[in-house]
């Protein structure tokens, strides 16, 4: 009697006498065929990493280019502004923070940029991530809807964030740089850019929000695992930091601010440069290779999506699943709804303005235009950390407002109970991002079982929630409540923008 294996929650004959474990060789690589036996890929830091070779020609591969959707785009979007000048930021504005060929990635127009071999050696790890059916979910939901998520979460950091993090650091190393230096809120950033540098034999210190650094141990421990030094932010080691600890001695810390002190550091250091988790048009580049493979998944499985849902905090891992299918729906080969999903208590796309605005709380960073709450927002301490950023990716605020895609707002509570749905239906537990995204899902599948339409309804799955348990402890305790957003508090911040000329 045959074997079965799991692939996109349908069975798929395997032959015995294939060595691949069906969860690593077929579902969770992504693939959509039986396997032959695995083949060894040497890396270029001399480990190996185990990649199943589809006898099925159409079996998905990682992408060998990063998509740039501005190429693409009839309108472009405006571009960063020197904090002094006003003026458009060139170059050389950004060469103490970024090495060269990110600053030509940051500003570049062409439609496609090659993936270096060295990075996709480390992407081997983990990559193509798998396409997965929720159908136990939608079996809870009793809905004709069909769910697929993209999951991100197999990758060593457990999110999506090492698909910039190895690129950023492997040409930071190509320049001669010794050590970067970055934020984190939630720790998956800081994660991954410690991950990579420690491949590359990079220095790496981070700053880390105050109330994910003491909310999260263990995402700080795997930092420093990687190698890494790890800052409560705001710290007393930079003049940013001590600014607001004098104002704040207790404060929470943001984004915003944590971004201020890597910045201040990188600037101030020959031999350092910055690296981002997210926002910036090279960092969503990156990102790219997730949407990517999902076109060529969906392909392969007969499918098209009526409704693309992700989460936004900055806005990288919406960006990596979206932009590939918005060039497809530009293109005018499909037309799905695409929907940005974010907390009610820091919504930079539903409640924010479109203006210039530092991308930093201390003003060091050039004046991007975006969706923003003010540079000087500081949310509440949400979720450990999730979707604390003041403003929303220049390009994705662009694209919004376009007209390409849409947003919404859900509170936390909400959020966290579509949460332990996926997670008693479907096995994994959420990162407590991804779970906008999924509560998201989920009213949209229970508005099909209302009308009966059996749409195609794809989300991202960025990562998963080992390390943030606590948070999910709060809300299986009853004591997890909704945070009202503060219109008070987002005038008094935006009154502090800078006003730039139209």
């Amino acid at each position: 009697m045959a074997t079965h294996s799991i692939v996109l929650g349908n069975p798929v004959p395997k032959s015995p006498a294939s060595s691949v474990h069906p969860r690593v060789g077929e579902q969770w690589l992504g693939y959509f065929a039986p396997k032959t036996k695995p083949m060894h890929l040497k890396l270029s830091s001399g480990h190996r990493a185990r990649a199943a070779l589809g006898a099925d020609p159409k079996a998905v591969e990682i992408p060998r280019q990063w998509y740039n959707l501005i190429a693409d785009l009839q309108v472009k979007p405006p571009p960063p502004l020197h904090p002094k000048t006003l003026k458009p930021v060139k170059p050389e504005d950004l060469a103490p923070l970024f090495p060269d060929e990110l600053i030509k990635q940051e500003m570049s127009n062409d439609k496609f940029i090659d993936i270096p071999d060295e990075v996709l050696d480390v992407y081997r790890l983990w990559r193509p991530t798998p396409l997965i059916r929720a159908k136990r979910l939608e079996k809870l939901l009793d809905t004709p809807a069909r769910i697929y998520y993209k999951y991100e979460g197999v990758s060593p950091a457990g999110s999506h964030k090492p698909n910039t993090a190895v690129p950023q650091v492997w040409y930071n190393a190509q320049q001669g740089i010794k050590n970067v230096v970055t934020e984190t809120g939630a720790g998956q950033w800081g994660s991954s850019l410690a991950f990579a540098c420690s491949l590359f034999g990079l220095g790496c210190e981070v700053w880390q929000v105050r109330a994910s650094y003491d909310q999260k141990p263990y995402r700080r421990l795997m930092m420093q695992t990687w190698g890494a030094k790890v800052h409560p932010s705001p710290s007393s080691l930079t003049e940013a930091g001590r600014k607001i600890l004098n104002m704040d001695p207790s404060s929470p810390g943001s984004l915003g601010i944590a971004i201020s002190e890597a910045v201040e550091v990188a600037a101030m250091n020959a031999d350092t440069k910055y690296c981002l988790g997210s926002v910036l048009n090279h960092v969503l580049l990156h990102q790219t290779v997730i949407g990517e493979e999902c076109l060529k998944q969906m392909e392969a499985i007969g499918e098209t999506p009526d409704v693309i849902i992700g989460c936004t905090g900055g806005g990288s891992n919406f960006a990596g699943l979206s932009f590939p299918f918005i060039r497809e729906k530009l293109n005018g080969k499909i037309n799905p709804i695409i929907r940005a999903v974010e907390p009610t208590a820091c919504p930079s796309l539903t409640k924010g303005v479109y203006a210039y605005d530092y991308g930093d709380t201390a003003g060091m960073t050039p004046l991007m235009k975006m969706h923003t709450l003010g540079h000087d927002f500081i949310p509440d301490p949400i979720h450990a950390g999730g979707l604390r950023y003041h403003g929303m990716a220049p390009l994705i605020s662009h694209v919004y407002e376009l007209g390409f895609m849409e947003a919404l707002s859900i509170p936390q509570t909400e959020c966290f109970q579509g949460a332990i749905q996926f997670a008693r239906s479907e096995g994994l537990i959420p990162a407590p991002e991804p779970t906008h995204a999924i509560a998201a899902t989920i009213r949209e599948a229970l508005c099909c079982r209302e009308t009966g339409e059996s749409k195609v309804i794809l989300t991202a799955m960025c990562g998963h929630g080992h390390f943030d348990l606590p948070a999910y402890e709060k809300y299986l305790q009853g004591n997890m409540v909704d945070l009202s957003f503060s219109e008070e508090k987002k005038q008094a911040s935006l009154a502090n923008i800078p006003h730039v000329p139209a």
